[in-house]
Order: structure tokens, then C-alpha cells, then sequence
């Protein structure tokens, strides 16, 4: 079966700042990272150029062969390399990005997963949540005052693909059975984090029925009946959605 991908902006006036590809065996999903209360960042370039280009050097590493912490170390300093004369990669606000890396195998799947993009796989009659929970767990911790972001990317804080290629040994990684699977950005998991439209099986059983894209308009929905968030609080009305699809194709009959 075909990979099937859903992305739309949180806004018509600025870039998706998601990205998503996929070959034949393999799949990257990225949600970049702004900081829009400090937009100088050291970077002349941008998250989206940033998050582009390390996810087009992540999925040609992963479809080569190199395992996926490899794959992202490797795109990690390339993509430093080729930005490190002109800007400040120094600057911990320097674009970074989430990331959900998956290759299929005969017999499983291999996965990484980093920052709070989520992981959805079969698992029996159910789904198995793979989630880097770090952020949401430090943001309780993090005394008044201080900006959760000051805790990226150090140790004891929570970790995102940027200029630092320690960050691919801070991922989650690990293999399942072979089976469906669904990758999301926040923006798109936000139907079942912030708004609880959807369970987690709820969100994946949606795709699985009607497409990734169906989860993307869900969230745009539910959005749209709270632009103020009150009733649902939150740091953006709309944010960049992207869902990412896979199942195994039926078996032939014999």
C-alpha cells in the first residue's frame, strides 16, 4: 500500500513549516520549530528552509540503509555545514525541528521518534502510542518566569533536531511488529491532546477509514469553533497539521 500524506499551513500568509516525504520503504514526517517571541534566531535562512532540507537529508539516509539515529546525526551536521558561515549556530533559538522517522522491514518496523510529533502503530486489536513525552513532562518543573524553551536542547531538558547532532542519540528508537502506522505533527494530534475530539485509537481509526487528510480537516473544524481559545487554551488558533499513513497491502489470494 501507498503512503498517504495530509499537510496544510496554520496560516495562508506563512509557510508550512511541516514537512513530510516518503520512498518506497521509508517515510520522515518534521515539524519545525519557530520561536515567534524571539524571531531573531541567529538564522537568515528560516525554519522552513531548515526543516526542508533536514528532512530530505534524513529520508535519503534512512532509505539508504544507515540507521535512523545515523541517518539523522548525518543530516543534522550537513545541514549545519551549510548554514554555519552565515548564521549563529550558537543561538539556541536556531531552527530545529520535531521529528518521526520510519522504515518497513519483511517482518517490522523500524522507528524514530523526537520532540512531540507522535507515533501511532498497530498493536493487536489496539494502537501503541510512541510519544517522546519530555517536554510536557519538564513544563511542571520549570520554575515561574523561565521560558520552557530555555531548557531545548541541554541536558535534562527536552531535545529537537537543530544544529546539535547529540540530538539523534536523545531520540526515541526501537523496532515493532510490522503493521499500520500513523504519524502526526502536533498540530494535527492536537484533535486528541488539546481538543479530546478523539482518542488516540479514534484518531487512527479515522485515517484509516477516511485518510489522513480527514484527521487535518477534523482539526481545522474544531479550530475554527474556537478561535479565542478560551475553551481550549493553546499557543496557536491554527497550527501546521500533517498526518502521515501506511498499512501493509492485503494478501494476494491464492
Amino acid at each position: 500500500m501507498p503512503f498517504l500524506v495530509a499537510t496544510a499551513p496554520g496560516r495562508p500568509d506563512h509557510p508550512n513549516e511541516d514537512f513530510a516525504a516518503v520512498t518506497a520503504t521509508a517515510a520522515v514526517l518534521l515539524d519545525g520549530v519557530s520561536a515567534p517571541v524571539h524571531p531573531d534566531n541567529g538564522c537568515s535562512h528560516g525554519v522552513s528552509w531548515h526543516t526542508r532540507r533536514l528532512g530530505a537529508l534524513l529520508l535519503a539516509g534512512a532509505d539508504a540503509g544507515a540507521s535512523l539515529r545515523e541517518a539523522l546525526a548525518e543530516a543534522i551536521t550537513a545541514v549545519s555545514a551549510a548554514h554555519e558561515g552565515t548564521c549563529d549556530l550558537g543561538n539556541q533559538q536556531t531552527p530545529s525541528a520535531t521529528v518521526v522517522a520510519v522504515r518497513v522491514a519483511d517482518d517490522h518496523l523500524e522507528y524514530l521518534v523526537l520532540s512531540d510529533s507522535v507515533l501511532l502503530t498497530e498493536e493487536g486489536a489496539g494502537v501503541r502510542l510512541i510519544a517522546d513525552t519530555r517536554l510536557d513532562d519538564l513544563r511542571p518543573r520549570v520554575a515561574p518566569g523561565t521560558p520552557v524553551r530555555a531548557w531545548r536542547n541541554v541536558p535534562g531538558g527536552f531535545w529537537t533536531a537543530g544544529a546539535d547532532p547529540r540530538a539523534a542519540e536523545e531520540a526515541l528508537a526501537g523496532t515493532v511488529p510490522r503493521g499500520a502506522f500513523l504519524a502526526m505533527t502536533d498540530g494535527a494530534s492536537r484533535a486528541v491532546e488539546v481538543f479530546g475530539d478523539l482518542s488516540w485509537e479514534g484518531a487512527f481509526e479515522l485515517v484509516r477509514q477516511r485518510g489522513p487528510s480527514a484527521l487535518v480537516e477534523r482539526v481545522r473544524d474544531l479550530e475554527a469553533a474556537d478561535p479565542s481559545c478560551r475553551l481550549h487554551p493553546r499557543g496557536k488558533a491554527r497550527d501546521d497539521a500533517t498526518a502521515l499513513w501506511w498499512e501493509p497491502a492485503p494478501p494476494t489470494p491464492s
